[in-house]
C-alpha cells in the first residue's frame, strides 16, 4: 500500500523540526510542495533547507502551483471548499505517479489553520483514486513559537485561550481571556481598544523574525507600518499575535 506522510514542520526554524519528523522525512520518496508563485518563492526554499539539514541526500521535490482564489469573497465557505477541491486534484495527480512513500510538509502543526489533511481526504475520497495510509507528524506551532519568544504564556491563571482569525476578530470583535489571532492579512488589531496588550511576531525561527509588544494605543502604527516594509521587501509574510485586555508589560519586545 501506498503511504502519504503529512509533517509538520514548526514556523521556520529547522531545530524546531522533531526527531518523529525526521525519522518520517528519511522514509519520504517524493516530497510534494503547494507553490505559491514566484513572490513566495522564498517559501519553498525554506522546506528545501529544513529537508537538506535533515536528510543525507538531495531530496525530491514535487511543486505544485496553488490554484488561485477570491481573497474576499461573498461565500467564503463556499470558495474555499472549491480551492479545497482543485487543491486536492492537483494533489491527486501527483501522487497517482508514486509507488512508495509521499510527504507533505507544513507549516507548524497540520491541525491548526491548515488545509493539507481536508485536501488528503479529498483525495481519499475521490473516484478511482488508489488506496494509500496516511500518517501525521505533529509540529510546534506559531502559536507555540509566539509564547516562546515573547516568554509568555498564552493564557492568564484559570482563564481560556482564544485561537481565531483576522476576519473573525473584525467580525465579532475580542471574546474572554486572550485570543491569539492567525491568517490576519489586514490588521485586525487596529480595530481592538487601546489597552489592550498585543505580543505580535513576524517570520518566527526565520533570519527575519521580527517581535513588538506593547499596548495596541502605544505600537499600533509600528506594528502596521513594519509589517507593511516586510512585506514590501521579502514579498510575502507570515506573522501571529496574542491580544489580552488590560494585560501589563510583560514578555519580549524588538
Amino acid at each position: 500500500m501506498r503511504k502519504l506522510y503529512v509533517i509538520g514542520i514548526g514556523a521556520g526554524d529547522p531545530r524546531q523540526v522533531t526527531m518523529q519528523a525526521v525519522e518520517a522525512m528519511r522514509q519520504v520518496e517524493v516530497f510534494f510542495v503547494i507553490g505559491k508563485g514566484e513572490a513566495k518563492r522564498e517559501l519553498v526554499e525554506v522546506r528545501a533547507q529544513i529537508l537538506r539539514t535533515h536528510l543525507d541526500g538531495e531530496p525530491r521535490i514535487v511543486e505544485i502551483a496553488d490554484p488561485p482564489r477570491d481573497r474576499a469573497p461573498e461565500d467564503y465557505r463556499g470558495v474555499v471548499a472549491d480551492w479545497h477541491e482543485r487543491r486536492a486534484a492537483l494533489l491527486a495527480e501527483a501522487f497517482a505517479g508514486v509507488d512508495g512513500i509521499g510527504g507533505i510538509l507544513v507549516w507548524g502543526d497540520p491541525s491548526l489553520y491548515d488545509s493539507t489533511l481536508r485536501m488528503v481526504e479529498r483525495v481519499r475520497r475521490r473516484p478511482g483514486s488508489a488506496t494509500f495510509d496516511c500518517e501525521v507528524i505533529p509540529g510546534v506551532t506559531s502559536a507555540q513559537a509566539l509564547a516562546a519568544r515573547h516568554r509568555i504564556v498564552l493564557h492568564e491563571i484559570g482563564e481560556p485561550v482564544h485561537i481565531t482569525t483576522g476576519r473573525k476578530v473584525r467580525e465579532q470583535g475580542l471574546g474572554p481571556g486572550s485570543t491569539v489571532v492567525m491568517l490576519d492579512g489586514d490588521c485586525a488589531f487596529t480595530g481592538v481598544p487601546d489597552d489592550t496588550h498585543i505580543w505580535w511576531g513576524a517570520y518566527l525561527g526565520m533570519p527575519d523574525e521580527t517581535l513588538i509588544a506593547g499596548p495596541v494605543g502605544a505600537v499600533r502604527e509600528r506594528i502596521v507600518a513594519t509589517r507593511a516594509r516586510l512585506r514590501a521587501e521579502k514579498g510575502w509574510i507570515m506573522d501571529i499575535y496574542l491580544l489580552r485586555r488590560g494585560a501589563g508589560g510583560v514578555g519580549a519586545d524588538g
